[in-house]
């Protein structure tokens, strides 16, 4: 098993194109074509994570956390970034982030967070917008069904909870081949009319050549009659946060220990109780305060996020609790969804879930 099969896997479960501006994810240190030794998964990239990778035999490190945000101008070892990544070549680990893309994503982090608050109907709380697209394909009619095969295994047709959706329309489709083609109906210079059918399929846009591709080798035509529309339509499997329902109310004090010991969080930080009861809970690992008023007009009884700044605590005006159980202990259950993808895919080779705590925050109790 080489390292890029690795890569080229969890790319597909969360593009890079989902990944915010900022952010650095995929392949960051390594050589892709070398074969995998053993994946040691980790919240973040330390060094010593790195010497843990060395002594259970890991060429690979997969963290939520990228060691680089910025570009480096050197490699030395001025400072821990530039130490990290040295001590990675110099043992040939390999270093593969998967951040934004994975918050961004349904089933991705904040999916994790609300499985570990026993949420359901669990739903994400800003999905995204203008990064759908109706693709349209002209082909025979006696291809229907190997094409629409093609599209829906490659990512095409999916609309909230309902998979393989699509629109057919039947009509005729004429068309008139040059002397130098292949058609693989009709004759050279004259016009053909065919029994032709109309497919129309909701792709998510970085998926659009992956679907097309697909398309292409399901039909007979030499030249597929295709065209791509950009929608303003909310994409409902990507964005950010996430809200979900209890399966009974609780309440406030007891879903607040609930969540203190599901996260294994030392403290909460949190505002006014001005709940009795909790019932709606939206969540959202890491930074989260972006996303308060999304969690208010969700009707949240509670928005479980960190690092939130003094001020910001305001913002919940009695509307909302606001619950701060800190950067790490938000995403520390991010490395087990990783472990727990790899694991269902491959099992030719050691996955382990690091045993370091690379929090970088210590609680004086």
């Amino acid at each position: 098993m080489k390292i890029k099969e690795i890569c080229s896997y969890l790319d597909q479960w969360a593009p890079a194109a989902l990944a915010e501006d900022y952010d650095n994810v995929g392949l960051i240190v390594g050589q892709a074509d070398t074969l995998c030794s053993g994946v040691l998964v980790s919240l973040d990239i330390t060094l010593a994570v790195i010497e843990e990778a060395i002594v259970k035999k890991c060429n690979l490190i997969i963290a939520h956390h990228p060691p680089i945000f910025k570009g480096l101008k050197r490699i030395t070892d001025k400072n821990l970034t530039e130490k990290i990544v040295y001590l990675a070549i110099k043992n040939d680990i390999a270093l593969y982030a998967i951040h934004t893309n994975l918050d961004n994503l349904k089933g991705g982090v904040n999916f994790k967070i609300a499985e570990k608050l026993g949420l359901s109907d669990v739903k994400i709380l800003r999905p995204i917008d203008n990064n759908l697209l109706r693709l349209t394909v002209l082909i025979q009619s006696s291809h229907r069904e190997s094409v629409m095969d093609a599209a829906f295994r490659s990512g095409a047709g999916n609309i909230g909870e309902y998979a393989e959706c699509s629109f057919t329309t039947e009509g005729t489709g004429t068309f008139m081949p040059s002397e130098n083609a292949s058609p693989f109906v009709g004759i050279a210079k004259v016009r053909s009319a065919e029994s032709e059918v109309k497919l129309d399929f909701l792709v998510p846009n970085y998926l659009q050549n992956v679907v097309l591709n697909a398309i292409k080798n399901a039909q007979p035509y030499e030249e597929l009659a295709y065209y791509a529309q950009p929608l303003q339509n909310q994409n409902q499997d990507t964005g950010s946060g996430a809200v979900g329902t209890l399966k009974e109310p609780m309440a406030t004090l007891d879903f607040l220990k609930l969540l203190k010991e599901n996260m294994q969080a030392s403290c909460i930080r949190h505002t006014e109780l001005c709940k009795n009861k909790i019932s709606t809970v939206a969540v959202c690992g890491g930074v989260g305060s972006f996303l308060l008023n999304d969690a208010i007009n969700a009707q949240a009884d509670i928005f479980v996020s960190a690092d939130f700044k003094y001020h910001e605590f305001f913002g919940a005006e009695n509307k909302i609790i606001i619950a701060d159980i800190g950067h790490f202990e938000s995403e520390q259950f991010t490395k087990d969804l990783i472990l727990e993808k790899l694991s269902k895919k491959f099992t030719n080779f050691a996955s382990y879930l690091s045993e370091v705590n690379t929090n970088p925050i210590n609680y004086f109790h």
